[in-house]
């Protein structure tokens, strides 16, 4: 796809607007890619209309579609399969709109570039197209993981003979520390849900003031995340327990709630009978968001640095390990697909874990000869003194 602009003459009034600017009679020029051949050239006129028209030909001529007779295939239809197979699978609407968001950028690469053909897109040209991306840290790995994904599947369709985007070296990412809420930070945000909304009349405690501090409640003795949270059904809240997921043994999973929480459950204003915090008209991401902009609210209210709603699933959890809870039960809590992912997050904080490395710390010292040599000090004459001859014999 090429790009025709004036190239300003030094002498030129406009030049400082840039490439942009069209309306002087500097020479034209042309920039980008036919058939992957990078152009940069003039087209020798000032005149406008006669540019475009050579522009014209000249993708004509040099990029006239191919037949496949060879039953390649093309980008765009590549793209097509793999949408039609996500809706197939009834995926999310959050995953089809991954979907449908890469394959609308791989088919603006490929036009940009001239590439008609999916074999065509080899390592160096993926190499590129990762290179135009807007993601950083663990958003570009999570991309680069749906890439990867996209070309297996046209690999396993048999129109590919590999997998190009595997070689693809992964970004390095850098994983914020976990930072569970202090219980004074819990004890402060549960005081200020009651002083975020205040009546003309200074009067706390208000309908909204109640929902928020069940929220928070919630959040911080379910393990929830924001959006499974402020969806939560009420029937989903039976003696006691908040039911979780059905695992993959098709067990059910339930988490006790102690009475503080419960109490405030019961007594959170709905405006739905069915929901605690929906009212069931808009959508999951859209309640996702606004009761995160009123979390950033209680916590600036509170006083609380960095404070998001998934430290409530971080104190949760580290909550539950320094109280001894084996690793994998907090993984069925959290409802992560493998161990690894909760051991990654949270391996500092399992209690057993940190017991067992101090014990085998203070086992250590049973070999050092300057504590094995060193008579106790309970004379209360001070550190008795060893000579390094000692400690050689």
């Amino acid at each position: 796809m090429l790009t025709i602009y004036r190239r300003h003459i030094k002498t030129c009034s406009h030049r400082i607007e840039g490439r942009k600017y069209r309306r002087c009679h500097c020479p034209i020029w042309a920039d980008g890619f036919i058939a992957r051949e990078e152009i940069r050239e003039t087209l020798k006129t000032r005149n406008w209309e006669e540019a475009q028209q050579k522009i014209r030909d000249w993708e004509a001529e040099r990029s006239k579609p191919q037949e496949p007779t060879d039953n390649r295939l093309t980008v765009d239809a590549a793209c097509e399969k793999y949408l039609a197979d996500g809706r197939s699978r009834q995926l999310g609407t959050a995953a089809i709109y991954k979907y449908s968001l890469l394959t609308r950028q791989i088919k603006a690469f490929a036009v940009e570039r001239g590439v008609r053909f999916l074999e065509e897109l080899d390592l160096d040209l993926l190499r590129d197209f990762r290179a135009t991306w807007k993601n950083r840290n663990l958003s570009a790995l999570k991309k680069l993981h749906q890439l990867k994904g996209f070309f297996r599947f046209c690999a396993k369709g048999g129109a590919l003979t590999s997998n190009p985007a595997l070689d693809l070296t992964a970004p390095i990412v850098k994983q914020p520390p976990t930072l569970p809420f202090e219980r004074d930070e819990m004890a402060r945000i549960l005081s200020a849900c009651d002083h975020l909304y205040i009546d003309n009349y200074r009067r706390v405690g208000q309908d909204n003031s109640k929902r928020i501090k069940a929220l928070v409640l919630l959040l911080r003795y379910s393990g929830l995340r924001i959006g499974d949270a402020v969806t939560l059904p009420v029937s989903r809240i039976a003696q006691g327990k908040v039911f979780l997921r059905t695992a993959k043994t098709g067990t059910h999973i339930t988490c006790p709630l102690p009475p503080l929480a419960l109490d405030a459950l019961i007594e959170c204003p709905r405006t739905n009978p069915l929901y605690f915090f929906w009212t069931g008209q808009c959508s999951r991401g859209t309640l996702a968001r606004d009761w995160h902009s009123k979390l950033v609210k209680l916590f600036k209210v509170a006083g609380i640095q960095n404070g998001h709603a998934h430290r409530f699933r971080d104190t949760f959890a580290v909550e539950a390990l320094l109280a001894g809870t084996p690793l994998e039960q907090v993984a069925a809590l959290l409802g992560h697909s493998s161990i690894k992912m909760t051991e990654r997050h949270y391996s500092p904080w399992v209690k057993a874990r940190q017991d067992q490395m101090e014990a085998s710390v203070i086992h250590s010292w049973e070999l050092d000869p300057l504590i094995v040599k060193q008579p106790p000090a309970a004379t209360g004459k001070g550190t008795p003194e060893v000579h390094e001859k000692k400690l050689v014999n």
